[in-house]
C-alpha cells in the first residue's frame, strides 16, 4: 500500500534518480537526516524490492538498434510467451495489454543478424503467436537517463542541484574518427555493465572483483562509459512509492513536419515517462501514466488533444507488468 511509504522514502528515491551512486553521507546532508538512517532506509526498500539502482545501456551509443515490439497471441499463450521474452536479457518493459492478447516490448539489437534472427525466425515461428509488429526507434525525445522520477520526485531544485555529479573533466578529443562514434565493448566492459545492472550501487572492490580490472580501472572505466553516453543509473522502484498510477500505451499518428514540435511537446507532459519517434503505421510513441481512468481521459482531451497535427492516436492499458529494466547487456 501507498501508506507503507513515508517523505524520506520518497525524498530518498528522488535524490538515488539525481546520481544513484551518490555516497550516503551526501544523501543524508541534502535530506536532513543522520547517514545511518539514509543506509537503513536504502537497505529496507532495496530488501522489500521497492527500489533498486541500476546501471542501464543508451543502444544509441554501441550503434545499437532498440525495436519496440507488438507480439499478437492467443489468450491463452500470451503469458507463457511473455515471460518468455522477459528472460531474454536484450528485453525490458514486457508488458501485457489490449484485454492480454497482445505483448509490448522493448528489445536491444546490437546487429542486424540479431534483428533478423529474432524479428523474422524466432518470434513469428513461436506457437500461438499470430502476429509481430516492430517498431525500430528513431529517435527519443525522453526516457533513459530522462526519468519519471524526475517530474514526480519531491525534491526542490536546490536540492537536485547539490545532488547533482560534477561533470567529468575535459578531455581533448583525439585525432582521426569523429569522437561520437559508435563505442565497441570488450569482455571486461560486459561483465562491468551486466554487475552495475544487477546493482548499481555495487562497489568498486567488489566491481574489480567480478571484471578482472583493478578498482582504479573500474573507476576510470565506468567515468569513460558515462561520458561517452554509453552508461547512466537509473532507479527501478515500486510505482506507488511516488503515487504513480497505471500505465498505457499510446501510439500516435503525427504529420511528419509536425513531428518534432510533438515528440518535444509529449516530452514535457508530466505524465510521460517514454517518449519516441518510431518506424511503422504510427510514428509517435509515448508511455503514460495517470492515476485513474478519469485522469487518462482528461489527459487525452487536454495535453494530448493540444499537440500538433496529431491525426490518430491509440490507446493501450497495461494490464500486467512481467518485466521493467533489463537484466544485463
Amino acid at each position: 500500500m501507498e501508506s507503507d511509504y513515508d517523505d524520506l522514502d520518497r525524498r530518498l528515491v528522488h535524490a538515488l534518480q539525481v546520481d544513484g551512486r551518490a555516497p550516503f553521507s551526501t544523501i543524508a546532508a541534502v535530506l536532513g537526516v543522520s547517514d545511518r538512517t539514509v543506509a537503513r532506509r536504502y537497505a529496507r526498500l532495496r530488501s522489500t524490492g521497492a527500489v533498486r539502482v541500476l546501471g542501464g545501456i543508451d543502444p544509441t551509443a554501441l550503434g545499437a538498434v532498440l525495436w519496440l515490439l507488438r507480439v499478437r497471441c492467443a489468450p491463452s499463450a500470451a503469458v507463457a510467451v511473455a515471460e518468455a521474452l522477459a528472460r531474454r536479457p536484450e528485453t525490458a518493459w514486457v508488458s501485457l495489454s489490449s484485454g492480454g492478447t497482445e505483448i509490448t516490448c522493448t528489445v536491444r539489437a546490437e546487429s542486424e543478424a540479431d534483428s533478423e534472427a529474432l524479428l523474422l525466425a524466432r518470434l513469428p515461428r513461436t506457437p500461438r503467436v499470430e502476429g509481430v509488429s516492430a517498431h525500430s526507434v528513431l529517435h527519443t525525445f525522453y526516457g533513459g537517463p530522462d526519468s519519471l522520477i524526475a517530474k514526480l520526485g519531491p525534491l526542490d531544485a536546490q536540492a537536485v542541484e547539490a545532488l547533482r555529479p560534477a561533470p567529468p573533466p575535459h578531455r581533448p578529443e583525439p585525432v582521426g574518427p569523429l569522437p561520437d562514434r559508435p563505442v565497441r565493448l570488450d569482455d571486461g566492459d560486459r561483465k562491468l555493465l551486466a554487475a552495475l545492472a544487477a546493482d548499481g550501487r555495487a562497489g568498486f572492490e567488489q566491481l574489480a572483483g567480478l571484471t578482472g580490472w583493478s578498482p582504479t580501472t573500474v573507476r576510470r572505466r565506468m567515468a569513460e562509459l558515462r561520458e561517452r553516453g554509453v552508461l547512466y543509473l537509473d532507479v527501478d522502484c515500486d510505482r506507488r512509492l511516488l503515487g504513480a498510477g497505471t500505465r498505457t500505451l499510446l501510439w500516435l499518428s503525427v504529420a511528419p513536419p509536425h513531428l518534432e514540435a510533438a515528440g518535444r511537446a509529449l516530452a514535457g507532459h508530466p505524465e510521460v515517462a517514454f517518449a519516441a519517434a518510431t518506424t511503422g503505421p504510427t510514428n509517435l510513441y509515448a508511455t503514460v501514466v495517470c492515476a485513474d481512468q478519469r485522469a487518462l481521459y482528461r489527459y487525452l482531451t487536454t495535453r494530448v488533444a493540444a499537440l500538433p497535427a496529431v491525426l490518430q492516436v491509440e490507446t493501450a492499458p497495461v494490464i500486467r507488468t512481467v518485466k521493467q529494466a533489463a537484466n544485463r547487456t
